[in-house]
Order: C-alpha cells, then structure tokens, then sequence
C-alpha cells in the first residue's frame, strides 16, 4: 500500500537530522567530533535521587500499572516546590498532573484542546515542539517572531488582531531555548493582560527555571494574580536534576486545561514507572544542593566557552540562563545560513552545533551550543574554532573544502 499520511505531511523535514547524519559519519570515520548539538545533560543524576530508584524498584508492587495523573506523593512535591520556589498555592488534586516530561504533556494538551483550523500563537525561533505539537494535533500556527530587534508584546499584537479565527493559545518559554532570553514578572503580567484581553490561553515552558547564573531566579507566570484562569506551565526535572532519561515533569495552573490533559492521558498512557515517580518526589523533597551544583558546572562551562568565542573573534553574548549560549553566525559566513555554517564548521573544526534554522526561520542567523561538554573538551573545541576562524576569511570561505559535507 502507498497511502499519504495528511498530518506527516504537514512536519517538514527534521533540519537535525542532515548534521546529525554528518556527524555520524565522521564519528564511524575516526573523527573526534566535539558535539554542542543537542541538549542533553551529561552529568550523573544525584545519587540519592538514583538510591530512591533502586529502593522503590525492590518493591514489587511498584511494578503495576501506575496512574496517569501521578501518584499523590509526586503531585505534593509538585506542589509544595511551586509554593516554596513562587510562593504559589496550587491543589494538587486539581491543578497538577505528573507528564512525561514536559514535551509529551505540552504535546498531548495541543491534541486535547485544539481541532483542525484552530489558531495557536508560537514564538519563532522556538524549540521544535511548541509548534509542531499543535501542527500535528491540525491546528493553524501563526508565528510570531521575537529576538533581536522586536517588539514582541507589538507582535503579538498584531498576530492577534489579524487571525481569523481568533487565536485560541499563546505558547511562551524563559527561559527561552534556543534564543536563552528570560523574563520578568513585569513581562509575564503584560502577557496575562494580552491574553484575559483576547481570551487566549497561555502554555508556558519553564523547563529550564533553574539554570540561572544571576542572582535572580526566574518567576513563574503564575506568580501574577489572576493568571491561573488563563495559563498552564509546564516544567520537567531533566535539566535542573540531570535526568533527562527518566522522562519525569509535570504541568500545573489552570484547572481545565489540568482537567483536558488529565482526560486525554487516561486514554494514552498508565503515567512513568511507579519508582521513577518516587525517585522525582525525593528529588523535590530532598536537598537542593545538588541543583546549585549542577547549576555552577553549566555556569563555568558557559564562562569558558563564551570567553574563548570572543577571544577567537566571534562576537557572543554570556546567557543569562538555560544550558545554551544562541550563537549569532560570525559576520564572513552569515550569507550562507546557519544549516550550511553547522555543516562547515563540523568538517573543518570538527564541532557539531545545531542550526538556527532549526528552531524557525527567524532563527537561521544563529548556532546553538548547548553546554553538555565538560571544560577540557569546549577548550580544544575553541582551538579548533580558532584556527577555522583564521583560516576562513572572507575571501576564501567559499573555497574551502567541501566534500566531507556532501
């Protein structure tokens, strides 16, 4: 049979995907490819969280089916970090529900609560989900770019008053991946404002709330009064613990968006394994130590590969947050894109990054690097940077060899 699959249709080509092919070839070759591509933490999860693992496993009654909804315990911790954290009150009962990890619930809300012709507000450049969550779900995505030399709250304005029909939900994320943008509660009360104005919902991903390098933490749209009548946030445990594997987060707010998710995910799923589940409650109940560990490691990191950047002469700014640094593409290769300047820089400096374009095509000036190689790997990364930034000038970069990236 050679049917189409409409909703396949409408998910272009995975832009990863090429470089990551490269980087596998050149890796099956020999080459030692420093990787900044993905942003997968490297780091052993705490062991005290690991031990509560290994203990709840040992029980044979955590091997049932668990609960889509969590267990009580987890939506608790949920909880109490929320009030601890936000000095936000939630019901755990009511207005938390335990996902697997923060993409597959944001993506399960869009199917639960959007139809074919629904209009959505995202971001552009986002992080790949937040659009093509509601694409495949049949909504209509209108982005609405932001960065640089943007108004966003006039943009979003404008987007707005000019779909048809009107936007149902707005979708936000500071810290931002990829562009590693934060926010202030000043800002998170224009954008309730905004919302309760066009009655539009927000989804808002926080997942990287605590890799922060400030002395202010980042807030939570749910600190402003009024806003779990419109907003939903949605976090995970991968980043701040280092268990991106365990697939463990949650979402919290508005309780009918809480009760869409809650419904379509008792027809999809039994929840995370029972003992993953008490591993996260002791994650959240334990000491936080650990986060500020993880913290500072992603800090130095940062430090090291951003000043080596400038020293090698490719103007970047320092994160304020997030495990990534949104590269702006050195001024002698921005002609050629950020796909064909990750595929050049893989081949000559053997440094795989992730392609601004990726994440939008508002994002196509820019690399991200995500901070997952310890500091003696970014240091013979920036060498090699180094010495492909000297040797590409702008009169000869088209002329560099090219065959490996064929």
């Amino acid at each position: 049979m050679d049917h189409e699959f409409a909703r396949l249709k409408r998910l272009p080509p995975y832009v990863f995907a090429e470089v990551n092919e490269m980087k596998a070839k050149a890796r099956a070759a020999g080459r030692d490819i420093i990787d900044f591509g993905m942003g997968n933490p490297d780091s052993a999860t705490p062991p005290h969280i690991v031990a509560k693992l290994v203990e709840a496993v040992q029980n044979p009654k955590t091997h049932r089916y668990s609960t889509s909804r969590g267990i009580p315990g987890l939506r608790r911790a949920m909880a109490a970090y929320y009030d601890r954290r936000f000095g936000v009150d939630l019901d755990p009962d009511s207005e938390i529900i335990v996902t697997l990890g923060s993409k597959e619930g944001l993506a399960n809300l869009a199917s639960a609560v959007t139809s074919p012709g629904d209009v959505v507000l995202v971001p552009n450049p986002s992080y790949p989900i937040h659009p093509y969550g509601f694409v495949i779900a049949g909504a209509a995505v209108r982005h609405v770019p932001h960065g640089p030399g943007y108004d966003f709250m006039a943009e979003l304005e404008r987007a707005a008053r000019h779909s048809v029909p009107k936007p149902k939900a707005l979708i936000i994320n500071y810290p931002n991946n990829p562009t590693t943008e934060v926010a202030d509660l000043a800002f998170y009360e224009q954008l309730v404002a905004f919302a309760r104005k066009h009655e539009i919902y927000i989804l808002s991903d926080i997942a990287y709330a605590e890799i922060y390098f400030g002395d202010t933490p980042p807030p939570s749209i749910l600190q402003v009064p009024g806003a779990k009548d419109i907003a939903v946030e949605f976090s995970s445990l991968s980043k701040t613990y280092s268990m991106p594997g365990w697939r463990i987060g949650f979402a919290a707010g508005n309780k009918r968006l809480i009760g869409a998710l809650t419904r379509i995910k008792s027809y999809l799923d039994y929840g995370a394994f029972t003992p993953i589940q008490v591993a996260a409650t002791a994650a959240l109940n334990g000491p936080q130590d650990c986060v500020d560990e993880i913290r500072q490691r992603y800090k130095e990191r940062r430090d090291v590969l951003v000043s080596g950047l400038n020293a090698a002469g490719w103007a970047v700014e320092p994160p304020e947050a997030t495990m990534f640094v949104w590269a702006p593409l050195p001024p002698a290769f921005q002609a050629m894109g950020s796909l064909e300047f990750s595929k050049l820089l893989l081949t000559q400096a053997e440094v795989a990054v992730s392609p601004g374009i990726g994440f939008g095509e508002y994002g196509d000036g820019h690399v991200r690097m995500a901070l997952v190689e310890n500091r003696h790997r970014t240091r013979q990364a920036l060498r090699n940077i180094r010495t492909f930034l000297s040797e590409a000038a702008p009169s000869n970069v088209h002329s560099l060899p090219r065959a490996a990236a064929s």
